[in-house]
């Protein structure tokens, strides 16, 4: 019987690589999703090391490129013709205001978009696949926002406040998640679509950010777990066979979790989702053509 295969983006560092890690010791078959090919082929060799699993393998895309995506998605489906489970890991914190080559707030392009338009690429694979599951990395600092700048999603005319960025794209990721899930059950696909907050973990998060969050986050995360404690849920919810049901779920430290009540707005969820198929130009969500 073929092990089941998982697609993890971000898995060169931090909690991916990690996340990486323990499903490659579970004899699970790894595409690595990484944007650096020199860091991706470290973290790869690493990986195949300590698990003792050579089926680990490394594709190159960067998340906050609709190009790249589109790109990588074509090798991805002239090497596999099916994935089991589909992990949305990769992210990031900017210390100044940037924008994507497709013109979008890097933040909001890298943390949002990348989920959303590598899932819907990969969306064929998935229901091909026989685990069935997509799961977020979202996080706590959802609950750090109140309100959406509707008139301004790309940040390019009000004060740029890094941390306010990323609570956006979490909350978006959750938005992201709720109405994924509810897509699959409407299309009795056999999906399930979760996303989770990892806890604070100590890991290279941040570096990106200004020299004063980045110097908070190496002097405060010493005493923080490591990516392994990070990864725990994502593995938990990529495996347990309890979970094979559930969908639209939002977890934390292994348990579900409440979220905001920003989080909990249909109608700005499907806004956002809306939105985010115009930035796009994609018509029907998860239906690319042949490649």
């Amino acid at each position: 019987m073929t092990a089941p295969l998982i697609v993890i983006t971000g898995a060169n560092s931090g909690i991916g690589k990690a996340t990486a890690l323990a499903l490659a010791k579970k004899g699970n078959r790894i595409v690595m999703i990484c944007r650096s090919e020199a860091r991706g082929l470290a973290a790869q060799q690493d990986i195949v090391e300590e698990s003792g699993n050579k089926q680990v393998f490394l594709e190159l895309c960067d998340l906050a490129s609709h190009a790249s995506i589109k790109a990588c998605s074509i090798v991805l489906h002239q090497q596999y013709k099916s994935i089991d489970i589909l992990i949305n890991n990769a992210g990031g914190i900017f210390g100044a205001h940037q924008l994507t080559e497709d013109g979008l707030e890097r933040t909001f392009g890298l943390n949002h978009m990348g989920y959303f338009l590598f899932t819907h690429y990969m969306l064929d694979l998935v229901k091909a696949g026989s685990g069935k599951r997509i799961i977020s990395v979202a996080s706590i600092a959802h609950k750090m926002t109140s309100s959406i700048p509707w008139g301004d999603l790309q940040l390019r005319n009000i004060r740029y406040r890094q941390f306010q960025a990323y609570a956006l794209s979490k909350l978006y990721n959750i938005y992201f998640t709720k109405i994924l899930a509810q897509k699959m059950l409407d299309e009795k696909t056999g999906i399930t679509v979760n996303c989770l907050h990892p806890g604070s973990i100590y890991t290279g998060f941040g570096t990106s950010g200004s020299k004063a969050f980045a110097k908070l986050v190496q002097v405060g995360g010493r005493f923080l777990p490591k990516p392994k404690t990070g990864a725990k849920t994502s593995v938990y919810l990529a495996t347990a066979a309890d979970l094979s049901t559930v969908t639209g779920a939002y977890y934390a430290h292994g348990k579900r979790a409440g979220i905001s009540r920003l989080a909990k707005n249909k109608e700005a969820a499907q806004r956002i989702w809306d939105k985010s198929l115009e930035l796009a130009n994609i018509e029907s969500y998860g239906v690319i053509e042949s490649v």
